[in-house]
């Protein structure tokens, strides 16, 4: 798996495939919540095997966090650790920027995975393009 930081725009428009894959297709959100207004001000991640994108997300800095967000696996590769590779990816570039802290956005679903990163729940469930989240926050080692 190659991680990578996304460069041209061929490389943005993998990104988006990705999650369109994910999010608009499997998830069934709609595609106006899923490209938003923060494209351009975020650090967008690529993942590739083979060639192949299969893993994508975006990081934003907000307030004192590194807010890492989009995070997706396209269902045919998950359980393969790419999702952990490209969030340890982002919380380094984080880290890098001089940020100490991440804060996430889980669904449920994939709140256990995020406790075994090192993310605490600190919200009650909300939810979010009609599907049930939680805010998450870990303190980023230098």
């Amino acid at each position: 798996m190659n991680i990578k930081v996304v460069e041209t725009k061929e490389e943005r428009e993998q990104a988006y495939q990705v999650r369109m894959k994910v999010f608009v297709e499997e998830q069934k959100v709609p595609e106006e919540l899923e490209l938003d207004e923060l494209e351009d001000t975020a650090i967008h991640f690529l993942g590739l095997e083979d060639e192949h994108p299969v893993v994508a997300s975006r990081l934003r800095f907000v307030d004192e966090y590194g807010k890492l967000e989009r995070i997706c696996v396209l269902k045919e590769y998950r359980g393969k650790s790419y999702g952990k590779d490209i969030i340890q990816a982002m919380e380094l570039a984080a880290i890098r920027k001089g940020y100490k802290k991440s804060k996430l956005n889980a669904q449920t679903h994939a709140e256990e995975f995020y406790k075994k990163l090192g993310y605490k729940t600190i919200s009650s469930e909300f939810m979010d393009a009609g599907i049930p989240h939680v805010t998450m926050v870990k303190e980023l080692e230098s």
